[in-house]
């Protein structure tokens, strides 16, 4: 079951990777017996109605601070709302289970440190404008730090269960041969983007670089390209990343480095002034090694932790660790859709 980003505060915390990786029900503790006043229980954990209400305020008034329509009671859009806000708070017990047996603990200076940084990122460091926002969404002090220590407890509990993914040279170097076309050659040019309906000005810049001007000269005077005019016009292309008129001539093999080409025009951008200053040059396996390495160990940690979220939903939902109140079980249930695939898998 995959947990819906916006559960998150909207405006005050960052969307975590685990609110998009993390599903279903986590591991520990015996069997549930529901209280008086419980919506849920997880293990020795307790989802009071009070809590699952404030919450589920909080929902609601941050879709109507972003100018969206808050669903009614017994709406179907109420009810998937309801259960987002349900699975949220039975994963957030879980990880408070699962933490201890970690070994992973957010303090209250880590929390402290998170708010601040959060409070000058969002609202400039006005405290003001933070009880602003606070009454906006629905929040207390309180509640923003309560959901800034889940996020920093998924987190950490992420780092905890991924620590020794890893990917080799020999796995780098295996993606970098399977996906070449990803890594296009690329080439050291100057230059001037003159602009649409600008040929003339184009050929002008064209024969003043023919008689000695300075490139970069003229490109901080005339070109378009915010990216390149403060650089005098350096650019690297990288072939069939560009528009493909300033791709064909910048990637053309009869165009030898060193020469200023004739002012190109593009049907997007209009006219360019083009010298090619370096050869065409492959993009190496050791210029991205470091790029693949990372996407590939982010990869693996994405699996690893759907892997193991995935066993302890299978510990969990065993032995009614997990119990809702009647009318309380969120559409689907992880536990029942789980007990349903291993049906389906051992009758089949």
């Amino acid at each position: 079951m995959r947990r819906a980003p916006f559960m998150k505060l909207r405006y005050l915390l960052p969307v975590g990777l685990l609110a998009l990786l993390l599903a279903g029900c986590g591991g520990g503790g015996g069997a549930a017996n529901l209280n008086a006043g419980d919506i849920a229980v997880v293990g020795n954990e307790h989802i009071t109605k009070a809590t699952f209400q404030q919450v589920m305020n909080q929902q609601l008034l941050s879709l109507k601070a972003q100018g969206q329509a808050t669903p009614k009671a017994g709406t179907t859009a109420y009810e998937t709302l309801k259960a987002q806000v349900i699975s949220v708070l039975v994963q957030n017990a879980e990880f408070d289970a699962e933490a201890s047996k970690l070994g992973v603990k957010v303090s209250a200076k880590d929390i402290a440190s998170q708010l601040a940084a959060i409070k000058k990122q969002y609202f400039g460091g006005s405290e003001k404008k933070y009880k602003q926002q606070l009454k906006a969404q629905g929040y207390t002090d309180a509640s923003v730090r309560e959901q800034i220590r889940e996020q920093l407890l998924s987190q950490d509990i992420f780092d905890k269960v991924t620590a020794n993914v890893t990917a080799s040279d020999k796995d780098v170097q295996a993606y970098y041969q399977a996906h070449k076309s990803q890594y296009p050659p690329t080439r050291a040019v100057d230059e001037i983007l003159v602009g649409k309906n600008k040929q003339s000005l184009a050929e002008t810049i064209y024969n003043q670089l023919k008689g000695g001007a300075s490139f970069a000269t003229l490109a901080k005077k005339y070109s378009q390209d915010p990216g390149s005019k403060n650089q005098g016009g350096a650019f690297t292309a990288n072939k069939g990343q560009d528009v493909p008129e300033f791709d064909a001539a910048v990637f053309s093999a009869k165009n030898k480095t060193g020469e200023l080409l004739p002012p190109v025009n593009t049907a997007q951008y209009g006219w360019f002034v083009i010298k090619l200053v370096g050869d065409i040059k492959p993009t190496s396996e050791a210029a991205v090694a470091d790029t693949i390495k990372s996407q590939l160990e982010q990869q693996d940690r994405n699996q690893q932790m759907t892997d193991w979220v995935s066993k302890l939903t299978k510990t969990y939902c065993s032995g009614g660790k997990v119990k809702y109140e009647p009318g309380y079980a969120p559409s689907p249930d992880p536990c029942q859709s789980l007990s349903t695939a291993t049906n389906t898998t051992t009758t089949g």
